[in-house]
């Protein structure tokens, strides 16, 4: 069921501010959604192949083959900072 609780919880979660009438337009976007999907449950699939793909034409991949390597000494040559094995860079993630 989704009612106004469940707009004021999905606006917690996804850290959204919403006004009254952002939230009653949202509401009703999430009923209709909900009706359609609860109209195509009524139609038989009964014999009808799951889609997998759009269309039957598969993108042709390239072999992955690993070309042009540089050398741990020629990459940190040109490093503005190093240990001799890796990148030293300035900490960017503080964890609490």
């Amino acid at each position: 069921m989704i009612d106004e609780n469940l707009i004021s919880r999905l606006e917690e979660l996804a850290r959204l501010e919403l006004s009254p009438e952002e939230k009653k337009a949202l509401l009703h976007e999430l009923q209709n959604i909900l009706a359609l999907v609860e109209k195509m449950e009524e139609l038989d699939t009964t014999g009808v192949e799951p889609l997998i793909y759009i269309n039957e034409n598969l993108s042709a991949l390239r072999e992955d083959v690993i070309a042009h390597q540089v050398s741990r000494e020629d990459a940190l040559r040109n490093a503005p900072d190093s240990d001799g094995t890796f990148f030293k860079v300035p900490k960017v993630i503080d964890l609490k």
